[in-house]
């Protein structure tokens, strides 16, 4: 039976995943840093570099289903575009919502993208941001 938590994780992508979070791009550091790490944003935990079905998100909060993207000048190639919208597509079907950003926005107008992420964190968050983690200790002492 599959962990309804897990978010479809892939863990055959994990290898992948691990080397892209050591070579972000610097929009995605940015955003990394100064928005989405260490549950800055309104107590939700993100996740970089994240395995879910057959693709890599650049972020992803399981607790809001919610995976952002930071889409460098690629990304507007026809070829490109066309794999972002199956890629869209299928994480929908799979009750995902898709924020997608661009390398210039983040770099440029971070207040704007972090104002953007939080307002639609407000406007969808069924339930208060999980406590945060106890690392170390274990229940009962």
């Amino acid at each position: 039976m599959t962990n309804p938590n897990n978010s479809h994780y892939n863990k055959k992508l994990q290898p992948f995943a691990k080397a892209l979070r050591s070579d972000m791009t610097k929009a995605e550091a940015c955003l990394w840093k100064y928005v989405l790490k260490a549950r800055m944003m309104k107590g939700y935990p993100f996740r970089r570099q994240r395995p879910v079905l057959n693709y890599i998100a650049d972020f992803m909060c399981k607790e809001l289903n919610l995976i952002i993207e930071v889409d460098g000048i690629t990304h507007t190639y026809e070829g490109i575009a066309l794999n972002d919208k199956k890629r869209t597509s299928d994480l929908e079907k799979h009750g995902f919502t898709i924020l997608r950003y661009t390398d210039e926005a983040v770099l440029q107008q971070i207040d704007r993208v972090f104002n953007s992420i939080a307002s639609w964190i407000e406007e969808h968050a069924k339930a208060p941001p999980p406590g945060p983690r106890q690392r170390g200790k274990r229940e009962g002492k």
